[in-house]
């Protein structure tokens, strides 16, 4: 089984239960990071070689770099989750320890109306990944026709579909009350809905307007896993697109 560990937020001291994502190594076999029970580190500022850690796999002995976990808390914060080195051997007998096999997915809330499959990520490098998994997602929740455009627009809207636009930060600042704004209002130009990514979070003036003009707000880690952070977001999820 994946590493399950408690997590409070210390910005508002919400508990959390976290569990390690689960990936399949080079040799086919599930794996997880394992997670040291440490308390988690708020993400004020990114790099991309902080945001990877090395994992061995336990059946073929490989070590690749993997994402660091993380948890988007819903007061907005984004909490990297610590991980166990390689080096440092773990309760128990770690080298006989197994996974399931299972995708990291994001389930659906009970109040949700249509059933759909498990989302299946995709693992984010680039600016450009970001948007991507952002895209799948879209899709996931039902919306059609999802474009991206090869050079990202003045308006800094990253993705359109019929009734929807939506905007990407891959950005290590948390999202801007103005980021916000101007998302509405190109939403509202064209009679669409508006939704935000961000993988930094978002400031909370940024989301005090979204939670005033209903525009949904989402956290993404870099499993490419999209986290709610507001209740639009949340009735998103329940009701789809």
């Amino acid at each position: 089984m994946a590493d399950t560990v408690p997590v409070r937020c210390p910005s508002c001291r919400r508990d959390h239960v976290f569990a390690s994502p689960v990936y399949p190594c080079a040799c086919g076999a599930p794996l997880a990071p394992p997670l040291l029970h440490a308390p988690p580190e708020p993400i004020t500022h990114r790099t991309w070689t902080d945001d990877w850690v090395t994992v061995r796999c336990l059946a073929c002995g490989r070590q690749d770099h993997w994402p660091q976990p993380e948890l988007g808390c819903p007061c907005g914060t984004v909490l990297r989750i610590p991980v166990r080195p390689v080096s440092t051997p773990g309760p128990g007998t770690p080298d006989t320890m197994s996974f399931a096999a299972r995708p990291s997915h994001i389930p659906l809330p009970r109040t949700a109306t249509v059933p759909r499959p498990s989302f299946r990520p995709v693992t984010i490098r680039t600016a450009r990944d970001a948007v991507t998994a952002a895209a799948l997602y879209l899709k996931w929740l039902g919306f059609q026709d999802v474009v991206q455009p090869e050079v990202r627009p003045l308006s800094g809207i990253d993705l359109r579909g019929p009734g929807l636009v939506a905007q990407v930060d891959p950005s290590t600042r948390p999202a801007t009350l103005r980021d916000v704004e101007c998302l509405w209002l190109n939403g509202l130009s064209v009679s669409a809905a508006g939704v935000f990514f961000s993988l930094a979070g978002y400031a909370d003036d940024a989301r005090s307007r979204a939670d005033d003009l209903g525009v949904p707000l989402f956290v993404m880690d870099l499993t490419g896993s999209p986290q709610p952070v507001n209740a639009a977001a949340d009735e998103l999820i329940s009701t789809g697109a």
